[in-house]
């Protein structure tokens, strides 16, 4: 990948690899209070342990997160006009921020409080 070479554009990448990371730290802490211990047998883009289903919903978050080609004015997807989710992804995405929202306060307190900021 081309080395950005605007101080914005370095700014926008910064932004994008923050929230790459958080999405898959909500995911996986989603999966580890919903699912067993044994079935965790992959890892995250974060690198925490996640079962096979939600390794392809973190795989997918990670790639709309990638190519967002609103990130430089968005604050988060929800208020996007953009929704590049499919519907059925977009489920397991709200089911993991809904469970995991309130818990990455305490996991995740910087991730959080920047995601909940939009930065």
């Amino acid at each position: 990948m081309e080395q950005p070479s605007t101080a914005a554009e370095r700014r926008i990448e910064k932004r994008r690899a923050r929230e790459k990371k958080t999405i898959s730290q909500m995911i996986a802490l989603h999966c580890a209070g919903t699912h067993a211990d044994t079935d965790r047998t992959e890892r995250a883009f974060c690198g925490e342990a996640v079962c096979p289903s939600c390794a392809e919903l973190d795989t997918y978050a990670v790639l709309r997160t990638e190519r967002c080609r609103k990130m430089h004015v968005k604050t988060s997807c929800e208020a996007c006009e953009n929704h590049c989710y499919a519907p059925a992804m977009r489920e397991g995405i709200r089911a993991a921020m809904r469970y995991s929202g309130p818990r990455m306060l305490v996991r995740h307190p910087i991730a959080a409080i920047r995601h909940l900021l939009g930065r």
